[in-house]
């Protein structure tokens, strides 16, 4: 069992920026992933990274305003988001897998562990 922790939401006026960060207990992942979800929306995706070849996916519209690193040896993962806009308030979710590739990292279903969520909340 692998189990998750986030940090590092809060709030945050338009423009400013927030890092959330993920660490992972627990058997090793090798995939980990944050999604979204915003009241009265579906569940998103918004980026993911490998473990294997350290490729990262980005939805496009976070693009070139979020980055996704990651720290193999912590088994931790951080979201850097800057340029925050009042759409990308929601409660941002990590989760981790153990294998995915190209546009099945998009997907939610892709990913055996989930965190609790942490609140993101930007004011314009």
């Amino acid at each position: 069992q692998v189990q998750l922790v986030e940090s590092g939401g809060g709030l945050v006026q338009a423009g400013g920026s927030l890092r959330l960060s993920c660490t992972a207990s627990g058997r090793t992942v090798s995939i980990f992933g944050w999604f979204r979800q915003a009241p009265g929306k579906e569940r998103e995706f918004v980026t993911a990274i490998s473990w294997r070849d350290g490729n990262p996916y980005y939805a496009e519209s976070v693009k070139g305003r979020f980055t996704i690193a990651g720290d193999n040896a912590k088994n931790t993962v951080y979201l850097q988001m800057n340029s925050l806009k009042p759409e990308d308030t929601a409660v941002y979710y990590c989760a981790a897998g153990s294998y995915c590739s190209g546009y099945r990292c998009y997907r939610a279903n892709s990913y055996n562990y989930w965190g609790q969520g942490t609140q993101v909340t930007v004011s314009s």
